[in-house]
């Protein structure tokens, strides 16, 4: 089981919740986990794609390509305006 929180009303409006709980059967990135949990976590997949979403896995800092296992904790919030990718929001 995975814990997964949900930080901010514009992630939570996406998938409904704040805090959810996910089964997972094998280690996997979470990117896949959001993937394979359709149901639950499918609403977090645009905010990955757009780079707005900060990830954070047994409170350390984390990226979509982080490797999560049976009893961690995930933590996803919404971060608007992203630039820290150096191609956006980026003042001229």
């Amino acid at each position: 089981m995975i814990k997964v929180l949900v930080m901010g009303t514009t992630l939570r409006d996406a998938v409904g919740e704040n805090d959810l709980d996910v089964e997972v059967e094998a280690p996997m990135t979470v990117k896949k986990l959001i993937e394979n949990h359709p149901d639950q976590l499918g609403g977090l997949l645009r905010f990955l794609a757009n780079r707005e979403a900060l990830i954070t896995v047994n409170k350390k800092i984390g990226t979509e390509d982080t490797v999560v296992r049976d009893g961690d904790t995930v933590k996803i919030s919404f971060q608007s305006r992203a630039s820290y990718d150096g191609t956006r929001d980026i003042p001229t």
